[in-house]
């Protein structure tokens, strides 16, 4: 009996001694950390183990973080514009989740610090270019992360594979960076070389509507996503002589007189609202787009496919094969969006699912 207990005895303590070396083990990680250097320039000292994330802005980057991450995992607070998007977009279909992630810290479109520090974030992602919001971050002992939105002059291919790069430096290597980021540089550089043989005069002129609402128009000049869009896709953007998202007048667009014309999901207004001159105030009736009817809204597949997105890849294809049917005749759209999903996010897309990515509904502005 005595050997039973001394048996005992002893495996207790080596049960115990192996716990508390496991405990040790996971606290000595979690007190880990490492320096990542931010869009910003900042060397930023974040934990190895991080566990809460807030993703303010840019927009787009909650969908980036849910291909990289594979899901919603740590993420415990988002911006609502970016809430709006993922409502209306197939992205609650696969990462379900994520119409449960926190966004009410965000009131009016100022973020409430108070409740922010609520959230008890390991790191907050925000916007490089929001001086005031990192200042906000730093006198309030939080934990920021600088994403910029100009990467390589806004060549949005390049600014989402950084961002996913950055991602990499973050959190570690999830195994899917290098796959995400060698298709989108692929189809670049096939959409490229199939434009490169085009003459100036078989380039067709584009308008890109960039938030068209009841306050106004603002479309994309150059030093903005919409310029690069156009460009990558063998269109002449009439909007190329002016910078960033300047504000137009009908005016304007009659005498530009586009061929084509796409609106963005931060806009509420679809192509039925120009074909059909619904809109107070604005006649369309006699712009050539309208008229031939070659307008159409950018889809929403995981977000909004103006900006930087999960789904930037695509994007490329889809105005390259609207702007030139012939040329890019070989891309079966539907073929091309349905692997890319089934590849990064393990979805099977419907007809019907497909049909929603292509047409998104007005909620998705978020106005």
């Amino acid at each position: 009996m005595k050997k039973v207990l001394l048996a005992l005895t002893a495996a207790f303590m080596i049960f115990n001694f192996s716990a508390c070396n496991k405990k040790s083990d996971e606290s000595a990680k979690s007190a880990q950390t490492h320096v990542v250097v931010d869009h910003a320039g900042r060397e930023v000292t974040l934990p190895v183990n991080i566990e809460r994330v807030v993703i303010i802005s840019p927009m787009p980057l909650p969908s980036i973080y849910c291909l990289y991450m594979g899901g919603t995992d740590k993420l415990v607070g988002m911006h609502p514009t970016s809430m709006a998007a993922a409502e209306n977009s197939y992205l609650k279909t696969v990462y379900p989740d994520v119409v449960n992630v926190p966004s009410d810290f965000v009131k009016n479109g100022a973020v409430n610090v108070e409740e922010l520090l609520k959230l008890n974030p390991d790191v907050v992602f925000y916007l490089a270019s929001d001086k005031n919001l990192a200042q906000s971050l730093e006198n309030a002992g939080i934990n920021g992360f600088a994403f910029s939105t100009s990467i390589a002059d806004f060549n949005t291919i390049e600014t989402y594979a950084n961002w996913i790069q950055k991602f990499g430096e973050i959190f570690g290597d999830t195994g899917r960076a290098d796959a995400i980021i060698k298709y989108g540089r692929e189809i670049e550089k096939k959409v490229s070389e199939k434009i490169a043989s085009l003459k100036v005069e078989e380039k067709p002129s584009v308008l890109i509507l960039y938030n068209y609402d009841a306050t106004g128009m603002k479309t994309s000049g150059v030093n903005f996503y919409g310029d690069y869009w156009i460009n990558a896709s063998g269109g002449k953007n009439v909007a190329g002589e002016l910078k960033g998202m300047p504000q137009i007048s009908m005016e304007q667009v009659y005498q530009w007189n586009p061929e084509y014309i796409f609106i963005t999901n931060f806009s509420p207004y679809l192509p039925e609202d120009l074909y059909n001159n619904s809109i107070d105030g604005y006649d369309w009736s006699q712009v050539n787009a309208v008229k031939n009817k070659k307008v159409y809204k950018f889809p929403l597949g995981m977000y909004r496919w103006f900006p930087p997105s999960s789904d930037t890849p695509l994007c490329l294809q889809w105005l390259s094969k609207i702007l030139h049917p012939e040329l890019f005749g070989e891309i079966d759209i539907d073929k091309e969006v349905s692997d890319y999903f089934k590849k990064f996010y393990g979805a099977s897309l419907t007809a019907e699912d497909l049909q929603a990515i292509y047409n998104p509904v007005r909620a998705a502005s978020g106005k």
